[in-house]
């Protein structure tokens, strides 16, 4: 049977002629080789036909073109470099044809427009953007370890203007229709549905002025700059990308070497440029990373958390309380109203929620473009908050999400009380980090309706969503509960009760090995440096100061009650703690911050005495050994929770990883990172290292596998 068209040819007017896209049982338009097949078939035609002008959009909601078709480019990742060339030279030259018809190409985008899609669009002699706040433009490719391959950096340059190419291509950020239009990607924005007949009129326009022919020839040609101007802008691009890459992420300087020297050069020089220096780019290790984490996402939009789930509609949550008005609380409490879902905020300390609702109102206003607050934003957003010291105020809401202490005793009085007020069709939730859901659910009268929706700390930066489903959680809830994470745009991963769950199980063996080095006598600055040379955000032992002592103490508590045999309680956190050193919140941790607006922190030599009371002799380990001992045990760890079953799958704890701690995505997720490394190569590391306990000590999954040759992402 034959397969629908992903691209129709209609007339709008007798000479103008339109290409919809709208692929078939998709819910985006993605260019796969067929469709590009496709294409190439209608401009053969096209060139043929006596038309003033030719039009392209898409049919479908919210979406323009997505970009190529990822899986199709997955199997080519061995492909040689030459190959590769050839493959981005042959899409180039489909897309150039757009500029080639002997009459004007408009692209009329609403909706996400991103990679392909983007560089399809630059190959138009016209853009026009619809206003709505679905529309993106934007070429993403560094993000995969890659640079746009078919012409996206030759036509960017030139009609954008270099320094705004480069700042778009070595960014991968997107552009919004307003920045669009200043930035000079598009013509103007329009309200969608004027946006095809805006492009009529402006095919008319251009017919009678011919200024598309013009720009066609100057944009063939190398594009004038000067020398000091050229070096300048490549000095500071530079500085500005190694800055924010560390050198982790060879993408963005490639691009930057591809962008400044093809603007000395013809379009079509250019291009082959282009195509060559992507070539080298294909298939290293980071761009295989940075495309298993984008499958990752991928596979995150369409899980629904359960396995096999029904076809029967899950009821939507249309109201949210929060109990607990403090940071995570307050966090939670704005990530629903920015999504336009009414919150009811309940503490029982009348000041509490008065600063607790002051930081949800702050955060809904801000806006990002003016970088400060929107009063229409306030006044859209403040109806939508409701703050209340009475349970019964909170108690009617779909769903109500519990945020308060971390402790055991405190939350179960909280939950049972909310519980009794609650009817029979709502959500009770618990935000805990790392008490068992099963303790939590103990005196409740209907734990299938109770689940963990844990979210992480700052919420509105943090994508990933923790769904926790205890022994008596139904399938419904867990549902409902994934529902409501990506109906305010987060992604949530289902896991199943443990003390610590997925996330803070894996955070703390890592944590807390750095504290057995620094008593070990191992430098706290060479920690630090092994740790953010791994590619992780920030150090752990910052990552304590960050979290707060206390906090870390706490929760730290739990999982060495759980696992005593490998998680050693530190008398050193202990003793910082009791010496009112708790983190940045204030002033002094294992680092000072004298400057609590900056939060930057500086050694601090008050430690010291600390440390002398709880140093051990030790051998110094050398620089390797130090970023074994601290990434095995979290290594290990995940083994034994996929040994419990407590994730579905092993691409939930390389996501849930990048997602919660920042685990470098360039390792492409801790898993990953191990099936590069080899099973024999991680037990050779362990082997020097298992005198120091069970947590260097091979599990038997790891050892399965070793004997197997297999490889997690094969399990």
């Amino acid at each position: 049977m034959n397969q629908a068209a992903a691209i129709t040819r209609t007339l709008r007017e007798e000479d103008i002629a339109v290409l919809t896209f709208n692929e078939p049982e998709k819910k985006a338009n993605i260019l796969s080789k067929r469709v590009l097949d496709e294409l190439d078939s209608h401009l053969n035609e096209l060139a043929e036909m006596p038309l003033a002008g030719l039009l392209i959009h898409s049919e479908k909601p919210g979406i323009f073109i997505a970009g190529a078709d990822l899986r199709e480019f997955a199997v080519s990742l061995d492909m040689p470099a030459e190959e590769t060339a050839a493959m981005c030279r042959r899409g180039r030259q489909l897309f150039q044809r757009l500029s080639q018809l002997p009459f004007i190409t408009v692209a009329a985008i609403d909706g996400v427009c991103v990679g392909g899609g983007t560089e399809l669009a630059l190959w138009c002699d016209r853009r026009l953007v619809s206003n709505s706040s679905h529309t993106e433009v934007g070429l993403p490719e560094v993000k995969l370890g890659i640079f746009p391959g078919w012409g996206g950096t030759v036509r960017a340059s030139r009609i954008l203007g270099l320094a705004n190419a480069v700042e778009m291509i070595t960014s991968g950020q997107s552009l919004s229709p307003d920045e669009a239009v200043k930035m000079g990607f598009a013509e103007d924005q329009i309200a969608a549905e004027h946006l095809l007949s805006a492009a009529c009129q402006l095919i008319r326009a251009e017919q009678k002025t011919k200024q598309f022919e013009r720009d066609r020839k100057a944009w063939d040609q190398p594009i004038q700059l000067g020398e000091t101007e050229l070096a300048f802008l490549g000095a500071t691009a530079s500085a500005l990308i190694q800055s924010q890459t560390k050198g982790q992420y060879p993408a963005p300087l490639t691009a930057l070497e591809v962008l400044l020297e093809g603007s000395a050069l013809s379009a079509d020089e250019a291009g082959e440029l282009e195509s060559q220096q992507l070539a080298q780019l294909w298939g290293t290790p980071v761009n295989r990373a940075l495309i298993n984490v984008f499958f990752l996402s991928d596979r995150n939009k369409k899980d629904s958390g359960v396995e096999n789930p029904t076809d029967q509609a899950v009821s939507e949550v249309r109201s949210v309380g929060v109990v607990g008005a403090g940071i995570m609380g307050s966090g939670i409490a704005a990530a629903c109203v920015k999504r336009k879902l009414p919150v009811s905020i309940l503490d029982a300390q009348q000041d509490a929620l008065i600063r607790g609702t002051r930081h949800v109102l702050e955060e809904v206003a801000y806006n990002k473009q003016t970088k400060k607050a929107d009063a229409e934003r306030l006044t859209e957003f403040a109806p939508l908050v409701n703050a209340t010291t009475l349970d019964a105020e909170v108690a009617t809401s779909d769903l109500v999400i519990e945020a308060v202490v971390e402790n055991a005793d405190v939350k179960r009085q909280v939950l049972s009380r909310l519980e009794a007020a609650m009817p029979a069709e709502a959500l009770l939730a618990t935000n805990t980090s790392t008490i068992p859901i099963g303790r939590l659910a103990e005196g409740l009268a209907h734990p299938e309706r109770f689940c963990g929706i844990h979210f992480f700390n700052p919420v509105r930066k943090m994508p990933l969503v923790e769904v926790i489903r205890g022994e008596k959680t139904s399938d419904e809830t867990v549902l409902r509960a994934v529902a409501f994470a990506k109906a305010i745009r987060k992604s949530p991963i289902v896991v199943n009760d443990s003390p610590g769950f997925l996330v803070n199980r894996l955070l703390f063996p890592y944590m807390n090995e750095s504290l057995q080095l620094l008593t070990e006598g191992v430098p706290l600055k060479l920690i630090e440096r092994m740790a953010k040379q791994f590619g992780m955000p920030m150090g752990p032992i910052t990552l304590y100061d960050v979290v707060g002592l206390d906090t870390a103490l706490y929760a730290g508590k739990v999982m060495w009650e759980a696992f005593p045999d490998r998680i050693e309680a530190s008398p050193l956190l202990l003793a910082l703690v009791k010496a009112g050193r708790l983190g940045q919140k204030t002033g002094a941790g294992f680092f000072a911050y004298p400057d609590s607006k900056k939060g930057k922190g500086q050694p601090d030599p008050e430690l010291d005495k600390f440390l002398e009371a709880y140093r051990k002799d030790a051998p110094t380990p050398d620089q390797e050994t130090i970023t074994a001992r601290l990434f095995l045990p979290m290594l290990l760890e995940a083994t034994r929770l996929l040994e419990e079953g407590i994730v579905r799958d092993v691409r939930d704890v390389d996501l849930g990883l990048i997602y919660g701690i920042g685990f470098p995505p360039f390792q492409g997720g801790l898993l990953f990172w191990a099936d590069r490394l080899g099973t024999e190569k991680i037990l050779a590391m362990l082997k020097p290292l298992e005198s120091l306990g069970p947590r260097f000590q091979p599990t038997p999954l790891l050892d399965r596998m070793a004997r197997e040759g297999k490889k997690f992402y094969q399990e």
